[in-house]
């Protein structure tokens, strides 16, 4: 059996990164350099953006995202960079946005750049974009056929970013841990459609252990909004080791249960990382994890403010019909539901869901 193993073509990371964009995109004989960028940040970040791409700042476009990444606004993204005659695709801000710019980049076949302005997950590493419907519930995944060419992480930009973004990138980077462990025990896949090496594992436990050591040091950088050494490594963990883990080891019961939470009311509203986070603890409960270790990890959660329970995602109404709903949906849509070592069926899932709920409310 193949292994295989995929990563962006170049990651820089550090305060004042930006300048480097520029040069980047020049060393890539790029000229035309088209822009996607989340409509929140566009008037702050715009000047620093121009000032980062020097003499390619006059042919450059910049449009401002829609706010959901659906098929219309990727083709409609797609319209304006071909209409720009676009030779290079950056994309600028948060998760939607940075997947939108990666829709765009399957569409012109153009190389991307993914600047992110927000730690709250770690898509900006990886090819797979994740299409929402417009009500907010998860569509489809689609893959670029390469990771991005460059990801360009500026420290001085997502230390700025709201405190719980970057608590979504923590809940999001500590499933990968287990969730490798489940997809290696079970001879399952990775992204690349090969079984993981094992760079792949360490890597995984790496990105848990700098979570555990480093994120709530980092959490204090990030309430007063200046990078410090913990905060790098956080950020590190979240982007670049979380990215590598999943896409190069696969994806279990955590992100599974997105499917079924990003279709609930009020849970649909969670982010991401929010939403991986509470799938973790229902993941570690059908794995029989120590009631000690759970302890541990639940604390944890308490201090850095993930969510421990459906009522802490948004959701408001009967816990046991949500979570028949949750385990229903995610065992219909997850397509790595499978992915898991211990005897598991929709019923199992769904006494977890509620389990954890209650044992956290």
């Amino acid at each position: 059996m193949l292994k295989t193993f995929g990563s962006p073509h170049q990651y820089v990371q550090g305060p004042g990164a930006l300048a480097q964009l520029g040069a980047c995109a020049a060393a890539l004989g790029a000229r035309r350099p088209f822009v996607i960028v989340d409509t929140g940040i566009l008037n702050v970040l715009q000047p620093a953006l121009m000032r980062g791409l020097g003499d390619l700042a006059a042919d450059t476009t910049c449009v401002a995202f829609a706010g959901e990444c659906t098929r219309a606004e990727i083709e409609r993204l797609s319209g304006l960079a071909a209409t720009a005659g676009a030779d290079l695709i950056v994309g600028v801000g948060g998760g939607k946005t940075i997947d939108s710019a990666k829709g765009v980049r399957i569409q012109c076949g153009k190389p991307i750049f993914i600047v992110p302005t927000i730690a709250s997950n770690d898509s900006p590493t990886s090819r797979l974009v994740v299409l929402y419907t417009q009500e907010h519930a998860v569509d489809a995944v689609l893959r670029m056929p390469t990771n991005p060419d460059l990801v360009l992480v500026d420290t001085d930009v997502l230390v700025k970013a709201p405190e719980r973004f970057f608590v979504s990138g923590i809940g999001d980077a500590l499933s990968k841990k287990f969730e490798a462990e489940q997809c290696i025990g079970s001879r399952r896949n990775n992204f690349y459609d090969a079984q993981a090496p094992l760079l792949a594992q360490a890597v995984a436990n790496l990105c848990y252990d700098i979570v555990r050591q480093d994120a709530e040091s980092a959490l204090n950088a990030v309430r007063r909004k200046q990078a410090d050494d913990a905060f790098e490594r956080t950020v590190e963990a979240t982007i670049l080791l979380s990215g590598l883990a999943f896409e190069n080891a696969g994806l279990s019961i955590s992100h599974s249960l997105t499917r079924g939470l990003s279709a609930v009311p009020g849970s649909a509203g969670a982010l991401h990382g929010e939403q991986v986070a509470f799938g973790l603890l229902v993941q570690l409960l059908l794995e029989g994890k120590s009631a000690d270790f759970m302890a541990d990890l639940v604390a944890f959660y308490e201090r850095v403010g993930l969510p421990r329970s459906l009522t802490a995602l948004g959701f408001q109404g009967d816990p046991a019909e949500a979570a028949d709903t949750i385990a229903r949906i995610t065992w219909e849509r997850a397509p790595y539901i499978g992915a898991f070592t211990f005897p598991l069926d929709q019923g199992r899932l769904a006494a977890a869901i509620l389990e954890t709920h209650q044992s956290n409310s």
